[in-house]
């Protein structure tokens, strides 16, 4: 966990993205393991986010209600606008923006820049062959 003044711990910012139609338990076991490389637990997340065209995704949906996160979308325009640290060609044919979970979690996080990720984009594959991403970004805490 990532200490903040008075013994807080970080807020997290979680971007996600994934095949159409991927089962929630792979992105919930995409997220896992994402949290697991970033020392972090599941209760620190505070806000989830990915792109409009997901919107209706059923996993995401499901697994923010679960957990009580607000899901925040972002255009295509919005999230291309954002520098990260892994664009993919792919992403950009298909969505429009070269990434959705880094620029969503920075978006999300209220990020300056892509310092603020505690996590690229983690992949994971599901048991069905369909892809799940998330990238953990730190919540900028107000100043003072």
């Amino acid at each position: 966990m990532t200490p903040l003044p008075h013994g807080r711990t970080a807020a997290l910012a979680i971007g996600l993205g994934c095949d159409r139609g991927t089962p929630e338990a792979t992105v919930e076991a995409c997220l896992r393991e994402a949290l697991a490389q970033a020392g972090a637990q599941i209760a620190q997340v505070a806000v989830a986010a990915s792109i409009e065209a997901k919107a209706d995704e059923a996993a995401f949906l499901s697994l923010a209600g679960r957990h009580g996160w607000p899901l925040r979308w972002y255009s295509a325009a919005q999230l291309a606008a954002v520098t990260v640290p892994n664009p993919s060609a792919t992403v950009l044919r298909y969505m429009g923006t070269p990434s959705v979970s880094e620029a969503a979690a920075l978006l999300a996080a209220g990020a300056p820049d892509a310092s603020a990720l505690l996590v690229e984009k983690h992949r994971l594959r599901g048991p069905d062959g369909r892809n799940a991403t998330v990238s953990i970004a730190r919540i900028a805490s107000p100043a003072g």
